[in-house]
């Protein structure tokens, strides 16, 4: 297939017109098997969509607390968490949301605050939720319990559970302080069950539509000097790389007067709007201030900053008060979103950019990461190389490309087709599947494997000769040094990332060829260049 093995060993030849042919033969030969093995399981994505649904009764969590502390009914549910979102206030200039804490009373108490942090996503789409809740009921455990099957439901609809993602939280690290565990989701102590996690949901459904759940529960354990920062960092990497929001669910102080509550619940404000959540630890342990989900909305903020937030809006706080007129005795509540501001992104961006502008527009950017995911979604599960039909703009033009692959930072895979003989979006789909796949330095990618992968990719401009090095820019040019048998191949972006000079470069490109650093002085060795456009 004229794959190239990216800053590897391996880099078949392709340069002979005769291989050139074969190459194009065999590849008309793929698309055959393509087509026959998408026509024998042409319907495998909606087996899937379907399939999503049909969740053993037992593994689903039902609504407990409908009809009670929410309307039960679904269509008035609907309404309610509607106008919730709608009275609410939307503020403008914020960066991209990636983080949210809510309160979790009856509706009629804490939905006018939740309606503020909930307007603040409406339409927006994440693929994964993550809700981080508080044990308040069953005394039976003391760790962070992950909910790894079946679903959660309310009147609403049901919410597939993310297993994938669940279960890499739960196997992130070895500490004992996180469980793959029933506790705090199903039927608790006492035949009670848990309701703070319950009640986000409704405003997610409505808010965002389809989504994937992973519903946890903390147990106080140790104040949360472990248990937060081993939470935060499972979910950071377990949806590192995915479009993911990730949810506290808190009230505040609790049965204070209306004085008393504000002063407490002021110092909760303070330490969100200056993201100190070790601080907020610190002074509920000490009951300079009350959170029943202290726990979650520091581990809940721990996650969003390995995630790149920095800043912690407080959109709106209340207490009961403001709806029983009862005022001796109130709980608070508080409406807060995490972000990344946009002025960091872009900052980022800018200072990571190799290679060249070949005119890609967001949007094909964006369906091209699409392609990337589905592709790794469906192969790494025994699946095809899913069908691609956007042919729109340079989707449909002939370009080299690379995907690359990386699991919590290290290479996991990368393979490229350096020659520009098929429409882009197809040759991204397949050296998608080749660097999970068909990388001869690693493994196979499993499946478990996937919510620790993230990925980049080089569009390719068409390669050249080169007459002297000095036409190398390091930083924009990769590299390919061929002698004989021996070739080698590095991506514009290693230069960059190692801070290597032309020379260096030069050297590193000759010992992936086995070839002596110095190869490339010898006048029987051909020296090849060409550029990319490289986003993730």
């Amino acid at each position: 297939m004229a794959y190239a093995v990216a800053a590897g060993h391996l880099f078949p030849e392709y340069g002979h017109r005769r291989e050139l042919v074969m190459v194009r033969q065999l590849s008309c030969l793929f698309y055959i098997m393509l087509v026959l093995i998408i026509a024998c399981d042409g319907h495998t994505e909606k087996r899937q969509e379907g399939g999503k649904m049909n969740i053993n009764k037992q593994d689903i969590r039902p609504a407990a607390y409908a009809g009670s502390w929410y309307e039960g009914n679904s269509d008035r549910l609907r309404d309610s968490v509607e106008r919730y979102m709608e009275n609410a206030k939307l503020t403008s200039g914020l960066g991209k949301i990636i983080g949210i804490i809510a309160p979790h009373a009856g509706h009629v108490y804490s939905g006018p605050v939740a309606g503020y942090a909930y307007k603040h996503i409406i339409g927006k789409k994440y693929d994964i939720v993550v809700v981080v809740a508080p044990n308040h009921v069953d005394p039976r455990f003391n760790f962070t319990s992950v909910y790894t099957k079946g679903g959660y439901e309310t009147p609403l609809g049901l919410i597939p559970v993310d297993i994938e993602t669940a279960r890499a939280i739960v196997d992130f690290d070895a500490s004992d302080t996180i469980k793959e565990s029933d506790y705090g989701h199903l039927v608790g102590y006492g035949g009670r069950m848990e309701h703070s996690l319950e009640i986000q949901l409704p405003f997610l459904q409505a808010a965002l539509g389809d989504f994937k759940l992973v519903p946890v529960v903390m147990s106080d354990r140790d104040g949360g000097r472990n248990s937060c920062p081993a939470l935060g960092k499972a979910i950071a990497s377990a949806v590192k790389g995915k479009n993911a929001l990730i949810v506290a669910s808190s009230d505040l102080s609790h049965f204070h007067n209306v004085e008393t509550a504000k002063k407490l619940d002021n110092v909760v404000r303070e330490y969100i709007k200056a993201y100190d959540p070790e601080g907020l630890l610190s002074d509920v342990a000490s009951g300079k201030c009350e959170a029943c989900g202290g726990l979650p909305i520091a581990a809940v903020m721990m996650a969003c900053k390995q995630l790149g937030a920095t800043e912690g809006i407080v959109l709106h706080m209340a207490n009961s008060g403001d709806i029983s007129h009862d005022y001796d005795q109130v709980v608070g509540y508080l409406a807060s979103v995490l972000t990344v501001p946009e002025k960091t992104n872009e900052k980022t961006e800018k200072e990571s950019q190799v290679g060249v502008d070949l005119g890609l527009s967001e949007e094909e950017k964006d369906v091209l990461r699409d392609v990337v995911k589905k592709t790794l979604d469906s192969v790494v599960n025994g699946g095809p190389v899913p069908e691609f039909d956007n042919f729109s703009g340079k989707l449909g033009e002939e370009w080299g490309a690379f995907v690359t692959l990386n699991k919590k930072g290290q290479l996991r895979g990368c393979i490229g087709h350096i020659i520009g003989d098929k429409p882009l979006i197809i040759t991204v789909a397949e050296m998608a599947m080749a660097a999970a796949l068909q990388d001869p330095r690693f493994p196979q990618v499993k499946s478990s494997e996937l919510p620790d992968i993230d990925f980049e990719i080089s569009v390719l401009t068409p390669v050249k000769r080169i007459k002297s090095i000095e036409e190398i820019v390091v930083g924009r040019d990769g590299i390919i040094i061929t002698r004989g048998w021996n070739k080698g191949l590095l991506l514009p972006q290693v230069a960059t990332e190692y801070g290597w000079d032309r020379i260096t470069f030069l050297e590193h490109t000759c010992n992936k060829a086995g070839l002596p650093k110095d190869a490339w002085k010898d006048k029987n060795t051909v020296i090849e260049m060409f550029s990319a456009e490289v986003f993730k």
